[in-house]
């Protein structure tokens, strides 16, 4: 019979309060509900024994010291405590367990590190589930008997009384579900071995368990080499710098962090390098960090600049030439402006004769005149011989500017202080340049998060879930049957709708979005969407309130996948029931409504936003930016409702009745929104 565990959270078989000795004992431990209960499924089926599940490192020590179970099978990266971490601590309380790592990551030096800790082997989530069973009676019962403990007992399950004694000369295959695993697990491979930049996935306590080629190239070595490293170890001292940066995100909650340190130099070379390294976390739906997703450029010649640009009085005569970019002048030793350029009247809207004798204060903002910035900019730069900065100025009409700005302390020949020279720039334009393009790169960072995660899980399930179909289909009620099909329906269509999304937001942002116009019955969109909702998902009920029979212009393809979005997000997000209604007036008028509590506040500003709230457990972000895009590309839009006063919550896309002039004809590439 079953019983509940209630200290990990899982289950054990047991009569009369005690395990089944004739069966090998086996406990679970992955942050995935789905693969623990596809996992579960197999082995039990297969004659092991579940004592218990656990969802992350310190459930699967207290698992190891209740049930001492012959094996543990491990997860690498997980909440609270990875897999590295806790092996050593796995083998401490239960010595005689044996730990089997099974893992999503890929990579020969993990592998390695895993054993050199203590595990017994080493299994990636790739593998053919029907073939685990066998492996890991293999390691429970080697041929030539177990030499590190002699008297355990030999342990034989049921299943292997009943097999056949003729070995499979070839694998079954099953080209389907694996073409799916491989296409999309190596297309990601693929981005992320050969960008530029450096790369790698880290656990939540900042071990590496994957590197790509750019960032084994910064630090002198190969990718294997770093798998299973210490990030720490790689920052020339400031390993305390990464604990306190990966603090924020796991205790604290940020979703990005920043910081600079060195590398090591490469064998040969005295000088060091400078990277900046960006940390961004991949959760799960309670927010519990499932891994570290790291991307880390060199900046060396960017920080050797800096200083220049503080430190080099040939540089600074340099840009006195550059006068029409430049505003440059001089102060007294009080900060009074004693001499001005003509790049200093473009930029700060005073001429000379306005400014000459006046404090320089008057170029910063009011909250730092108060805070005694200005001077204080002066006395650093007093000590230090120069000192540059970047912040808000204001002009002589008090609008704002980004400025670039370095002020260096000026000596007679007989080394008294004289007062300041000041070189202004205005880099707004650059800035917000730059905040673009960090917006893109952490955008870029988070997406393959998130994808990488998105990929994982359903196609683990299509594996196990077909392995148990092919190997025990007539022992399977028609019910257990039609819920492994189902997990397979399940788990392509969500791949299916992630790749879809992924390739219309490209196609979106490079403005080739494709559509054709032609006339669509209303009554006709609203009954498929509701179908193939229903067929989707057999617990999903979709309800259609059709209207009177309406024909408009519009692509019956793009329509049907904008209000797909829609209902997904209905379904993912809300509660039932869920309705798609229809009405027509001036326009056609169309309505997901579901009775949920709606969107939080703090999101709907951003709600049709590309990859806006993307994380592991809502997806990538792109459903209801597709359904506005596609909305607004035939002359339309889509709004937000919030629930109020008893109405629900609604999604409604607003479409003309007839081709309206910047409405796109069949076959013009989209151009989309400005």
């Amino acid at each position: 019979m079953q019983q509940h565990d209630p200290v990990a959270g899982g289950h054990w078989s047991a009569v009369g309060g005690t395990r089944d000795e004739a069966r090998p004992s086996v406990a679970l431990v992955d942050d995935s509900d789905e693969v623990r209960a596809v996992m579960s499924h197999l082995l039990e089926s297969a004659g092991f024994e579940v004592v218990g599940e656990g969802g992350d490192g310190d459930a699967a020590i207290s698992l190891a010291s209740r049930y001492a179970p012959d094996l543990l099978l491990l997860d690498i990266s997980m909440p609270t405590a990875d897999g590295v971490e806790v092996l050593p601590y796995i083998l401490a309380v239960s010595p005689e367990t044996r730990v089997v790592v099974f893992t999503g990551f890929e990579e020969a030096g993990l592998a390695a590190r895993a054993r050199e800790l203590g595990a017994v082997d080493f299994v990636e989530k790739s593998i053919h589930l029907e073939e685990l069973p066998e492996r890991l009676m293999r390691i429970l019962t080697p041929a030539s008997g177990d030499a590190s403990n002699p008297s355990r007992p030999r342990l034989v399950p049921a299943w292997t009384e009943h097999r056949t004694e003729q070995p499979t000369e070839h694998p079954v295959e099953h080209p389907v579900e694996h073409g799916v695993l491989e296409e999309h697990l190596q297309s990601f491979r693929d981005l992320f071995d050969r960008a530029e930049i450096g790369m790698a996935t880290l656990t939540s306590s900042g071990t590496i368990v994957r590197a790509n080629r750019a960032l084994a190239s910064l630090m002198s070595c190969r990718p294997y080499d770093l798998v299973g490293v210490d990030y720490g170890r790689l920052t020339v001292g400031q390993g305390d710098e990464l604990d306190r940066r990966l603090g924020d995100i796991v205790v604290l909650g940020e979703d990005l962090t920043t910081f600079d340190h060195a590398v090591p130099a490469p064998a040969g070379q005295e000088s060091s390098r400078t990277v900046k390294v960006t940390l961004a976390p991949v959760r799960d739906s309670r927010r519990q960090v499932l891994y570290v997703f790291a991307q880390v450029h060199d900046v060396t010649a960017q920080r050797a600049l800096e200083s220049d640009l503080q430190r080099s009085e040939a540089n600074f005569r340099r840009l006195v030439t550059a006068v029409a970019e430049y505003a440059i002048f001089l102060l007294d030793v009080e900060g009074n402006v004693i001499s001005w350029n003509s790049g200093a009247q473009l930029i700060k809207g005073y001429t000379a004769s306005e400014i000459v004798g006046r404090n320089f204060r008057v170029f910063y903002t009011p909250e730092e005149q108060q805070t005694g910035h200005p001077e204080q900019n002066l006395q650093a730069a007093l000590l230090e011989g120069s000192y540059a900065e970047e912040g808000w100025r204001v002009r002589k009409d008090g609008s704002r500017f980004w400025a670039s700005v370095l002020i260096t302390a000026v000596y007679d020949d007989a080394g008294r202080h004289v007062g300041y020279a000041k070189v202004t720039r205005d880099q707004t334009v650059h800035r917000e340049h730059e905040e673009e393009r960090r917006r893109f790169s952490e955008q870029r960072v988070h997406v393959l998060a998130v994808t990488a995660h998105e990929l994982r899980n359903p196609t683990t399930v299509i594996d196990g879930s077909a392995g148990a179909l092919l190997a025990e289909w007539d022992t399977l009620t028609d019910d257990e049957r039609a819920d492994l099909l189902y997990a397979i329906r399940n788990g392509a269509d969500r791949l299916r709708r992630l790749a879809s999304d992924l390739s219309s937001a490209a196609r979106s942002s490079g403005d080739t979005l494709p559509q054709r116009i032609e006339e669509v019955s209303l009554t006709d969109a609203l009954r498929s969407a509701a179908a193939r909702a229903q067929t989707a998902g057999k617990d999903v009920g979709v309800e259609s309130e059709i209207p009177e029979e309406v024909l408009f212009p519009a692509d019956p393809i793009r329509l049907a996948q904008a209000l797909d979005n829609l209902i997904e997000n209905a379904v993912r997000h809300g509660r039932p029931p869920i309705c798609v209604t229809g009405a027509v007036d001036d326009a056609v008028r169309i309505r997901v409504t579901d009775a949920g509590h709606g969107v939080p506040a703090e999101l709907v500003p951003h709600l049709f936003e590309r990859f806006a709230g993307s994380s592991a457990s809502v997806g990538a972000g792109l459903g209801l930016y597709l359904a506005r895009e596609i909305a607004l590309r035939h002359g339309g839009d889509v709004s937000y409702h919030a629930p109020a006063d008893g109405s629900p919550t609604a999604f409604e896309i607003t479409l003309p009745r007839h081709v309206r002039a910047h409405a796109l004809p069949a076959g013009e590439p989209g151009r989309g929104r400005q």
